[in-house]
């Protein structure tokens, strides 16, 4: 086994992300190596801080700032957030860069883009996380239940 098989193996096999049926086995899909580094990532991101019972601290807290204004500001802590997640809890990677750049026909989504190094064998990904903020749809359902309530 060579050098690089090893490191690659380092990497793991786990459940595919989001959790899935496999058509050809009919049983859990799974994501190996590179593929289960990204996803895992994704389950970092889409996990908000106290959602898993046993590991409250689990997870990336950009998800308190989901109805705030989508100001430079919030860009700046969305990434700070992430940073610290992917840094406690991806041990895998050397996070490089974190940007965060507002998208969306009305600046719903902000579009997290990730680069990282995998440690194991020294290669470069990067990855984009689309983060709904300010959901116009969201937003409209929420307006008319606090006018309905508040008359």
């Amino acid at each position: 086994m060579t050098g690089l098989q090893k490191a690659r193996q380092f990497l793991g096999v786990g459940f595919a992300f989001p959790l899935q049926i496999d058509p050809a086995t009919g049983q859990f899909a799974f994501s190996a190596y590179e593929a289960n580094v990204q996803q895992s990532i994704f389950t970092i991101l889409s996990t908000a801080k106290g959602e898993r019972v046993m590991v409250p601290d689990f997870g990336c807290g950009m998800h308190d700032r989901v109805f705030s204004p989508n100001t430079a500001t919030q860009s700046n802590a969305v990434a700070a957030d992430v940073r610290e997640a992917l840094t406690r809890w991806e041990p895998r990677i050397d996070l490089l860069d974190v940007s965060v750049t507002v998208g969306g026909t009305q600046g719903e989504v902000l579009l997290i883009v990730i680069d990282y190094r995998i440690r194991a064998n020294n290669a470069f990904y990067n990855t984009v996380y689309p983060f709904f903020v300010n959901d116009p749809q969201t937003l409209a359902t929420q307006e008319s239940v606090l006018a309905i309530s508040g008359s």
